[in-house]
């Protein structure tokens, strides 16, 4: 197990301008630590990883395994186990042979290869597939070989790159489940990386996201909720996403559809400070609830009903709202709003809005 470390990391592609995939990244992961880089395509996460793996360049700045700068060092000499997408098993081994294959190479006897194999099967509840050829398994069948594939290599940091994405929606649940509980069993340094970032908030000890090859934010899954740093962050992490749009800045707060929110002193400080006159002002699904005809609100046009079970969620528009960005919010599933109604709507808790520069995006307060 060790700490990895990337310092002022950048990988940077020829062109015109150069393309900077990752750019500056410093970002430190923990002995023994389970880190998700999360991000849209293009974001610069899975090159991030290449760049620990050895399988790209370090262009600008260094990255570390433990005490020992690897930046120039070939894969092979990293101490890390990879599994990507695919699952690359070879058809014609069994899975004792797949998963004991890299044994092998390093010249092991059998019995420690065996030994090795029978564990890592028994870690994954794979020992009554050992004698199997991988067209006979699942899918999720295959990506545990892959994954015991690593696991009997004992290395240093585990490297993840997407490799839930060839499940179905309830194998991926399942198998992510039981990553994390393997992640915590062996103690080994982990780096995954995926686009989901439900799976990110639900797997990792941290989370770290990236736009553009910039990193925006790394903290706790539930700091990333609460306190997003930016708009960006904001808009990415949450199922549903945040509800953001530009809004009025009025004397006491803000105004939405009409309904004046009152800010706290310190938020409306903030606000008066930077003399804006709009705000990007953000709100969770559950922030929002439906209320009385009465009683203060705003109207909503109910546009689209997404029945969940337990809940729902409600997709609407303001009326004669110039944003044409949907509201949502999270309502009880057993009363949910007929398609083409209009519901009164208010905000639970104004402690619970979040501002941003309507311009730079970054957090206000």
């Amino acid at each position: 197990m060790a700490e990895v470390r990337y310092e002022a990391a950048s990988r940077v592609y020829p062109g015109s301008p150069p393309v900077r995939a990752v750019d500056g990244l410093d970002l430190s992961i923990d002995d023994g630590e389970f880190l998700v880089l999360v991000g849209p395509s293009g974001s610069g996460k899975s090159t991030a990883l290449r760049m620990l793996a050895g399988l790209e360049e370090v262009d600008e700045g260094r990255v570390w395994i433990g005490s020992r700068d690897v930046t120039a060092v070939p894969p092979k000499g990293r101490d890390i186990a990879m599994v990507f997408q695919s699952y690359a098993l070879y058809p014609h081994m069994t899975v004792a042979q797949n998963m004991g294959f890299a044994l092998k190479l390093q010249g092991l006897t059998k019995a420690v290869i065996a030994e090795k194999v029978t564990e890592a099967a028994r870690l994954l509840d794979l020992e009554r597939y050992l004698d199997r050829k991988p067209k006979a398994l699942s899918g999720g069948q295959r990506q545990r070989v892959a994954m015991g594939r690593a696991i009997v290599r004992d290395p240093a940091v585990f490297l993840m790159d997407e490799p839930l994405s060839n499940l179905d929606a309830k194998l991926r649940v399942e198998t992510r489940a039981n990553i994390a509980a393997l992640q915590r069993r062996l103690g080994t340094t982990t780096i995954y990386v995926t686009h989901d970032q439900v799976e990110a908030m639900t797997m990792g000890h941290r989370v770290a996201v990236l736009k553009d090859g910039l990193l925006q934010q790394c903290d706790t899954p539930r700091a990333l909720y609460d306190r997003p740093d930016n708009a960006f962050v904001a808009g990415f992490i949450g199922s549903p996403s945040m509800n953001l749009r530009l809004t009025e800045v009025t004397a006491d707060g803000v105004a939405v559809g009409g309904l004046p929110i009152p800010l706290p002193r310190e938020s409306l400080a903030a606000v008066t400070a930077g003399g804006m006159t709009e705000v990007t002002l953000g709100i969770r699904p559950e922030s929002l609830t439906p209320v009385g005809a009465e009683a203060p609100g705003f109207d909503l046009a109910v546009e689209l009903v997404e029945e969940l079970g337990a809940d729902a969620l409600v997709h609407g528009s303001l009326p004669q709202d110039a944003d044409p960005t949907r509201l949502v919010l999270r309502v009880d599933g057993r009363t949910p709003p007929a398609l083409g109604a209009t519901i009164r709507v208010a905000v639970r808790n104004p402690e619970e809005l979040h501002l941003f520069h309507p311009e730079s995006g970054d957090r206000l307060i």
